[in-house]
């Protein structure tokens, strides 16, 4: 039996300088809360179709975007991601959702099952930017 052997060759390796220590600017949050804003309203509209009240927001989640903004870095880069990533969730969702409901069909116990889906990735992404 013969073992593989590889030849790794570094000399030509680009190396990324480390993280500046330190302030960083502010990322802009706009976008990031037009994204935030927008999967509530998908939400809202799976809550709906689960037979739910409209949901009333607190301030910990309203100000999330500008909380990871100010946090910045990692912090930023992954409310980002997972609200990208819940987005990426909510939108074929609510279109079976919706598609369902067209066809006179009952997506009671469907929405429910996504709104709950939603609510659980929410908490995760609040608790990124959560401050130390």
């Amino acid at each position: 039996m013969s073992a593989m052997s590889h030849e790794f060759d570094l000399s030509q390796a680009t190396m990324l300088p480390p993280a500046k220590p330190g302030p960083h600017p502010i990322p802009d949050a706009g976008a990031l809360a037009s994204q935030w804003d927008a999967v509530h309203e998908a939400a809202a509209a799976v809550g709906h179709l689960a037979q739910l009240s409209r949901e009333d927001t607190d301030y910990s989640v309203q100000s999330l975007p500008l909380r990871a903004a100010e946090l910045g870095g990692w912090h930023y880069e992954m409310v980002a991601r997972g609200i990208d990533d819940l987005a990426a969730v909510m939108q074929p969702g609510l279109r079976a959702l919706l598609a369902l409901t067209a066809d006179g069909r009952d997506t009671t116990a469907a929405a429910l099952t996504l709104w709950r889906e939603f609510h659980i990735a929410r908490a995760a992404i609040l608790s990124i930017a959560v401050q130390d």
